[in-house]
């Protein structure tokens, strides 16, 4: 038997060890599945193991924010049963975690039901919430000599509230030069089915993200949901802007060619 002390919600086992799952969500798995990877190094460099339910599936955003509730409250109560037991969950996607957060309570109907949402919702964490708020970690031993402008995605910002805590992990990255986006708080466009559903709106607002992205002359757009940085980089494409977009993760586990550094300086 393992025994652990409980620190901010937290297990700590003998030898410093949480159990973490990644929850890697839909866009990332089907599409970008080098953040999941990214995710993994990085927690990995910095001492943590981390475990992938092969049973997960979708949150049921989708579901839900297009009204099929029931269908919704079916992939909230499979989550729930995946990830029962873990101590942490990380979410490389604002989007999927406001998700969680936010709408599963909501979802509840009470019964065993509530009760392992009330258990299993307050320790889904996006991955700097993650980084900075469980292990303490700012500085987490990454390298990237490039000139890189952050957008915070709405659900980032206004769901997850996540505050400065990506630019505060991106401004310790050895050899970034980071700016400051123009408008960084205005919303992308993207939305989910808003972008399907009202296509010319969507894409003014995305021209307005691409040309306030563009005067900050950044190589690099980063953000913290694949979703949104899939819709600007779409437009930055077509531009041949020369501008590439990354997701957080995939910076903070890019090292030095030849680098060894295993563990994060904490601050």
């Amino acid at each position: 038997m393992m025994y652990g002390l409980t620190i901010f919600g937290l297990t700590i086992y003998a030898g410093g060890h949480v159990r973490v799952a990644l929850f890697i969500t839909c866009v990332n798995d089907t599409l970008f599945p080098g953040t999941g990877k990214a995710v993994v190094t990085l927690l990995r460099r910095l001492g943590v193991d981390v475990d992938f339910p092969e049973a997960q599936t979708c949150c049921g955003q989708m579901h839900l924010n297009t009204g099929y509730r029931e269908e919704g409250a079916r992939l909230a109560h499979h989550f729930v049963d995946v990830f029962r037991g873990y101590d942490a969950v990380v979410v490389p996607s604002g989007s999927c975690g406001a998700m969680v957060r936010e709408q599963y309570p909501k979802l509840a109907d009470g019964g065993a039901f509530g009760e392992a949402v009330a258990a299993t919702v307050p320790r889904v964490y996006d991955l700097s919430e993650f980084l900075i708020d469980v292990l303490g970690v700012t500085d987490v031993g990454a390298y990237f000599p490039h000139r890189v402008t952050y957008h915070p995605t709405c659900h980032s910002l206004r769901g997850l509230h996540l505050g400065d805590r990506p630019r505060r992990l991106l401004e310790q990255v050895k050899g970034l030069e980071l700016v400051p986006l123009p408008g960084a708080e205005e919303c992308c466009g993207f939305g989910g089915t808003f972008a399907v559903k009202n296509p010319d709106i969507s894409a003014a607002m995305c021209g307005d993200k691409v040309r306030n992205v563009l005067d900050t002359g950044a190589e690099v757009l980063c953000a913290a949901d694949n979703s949104c940085l899939m819709h600007i980089g779409g437009t930055l494409t077509r531009q041949k802007a020369g501008v590439r977009v990354m997701h957080l993760a995939e910076i903070l586990a890019s090292t030095a060619p030849g680098d060894t550094h295993e563990r994060g300086d904490s601050r």
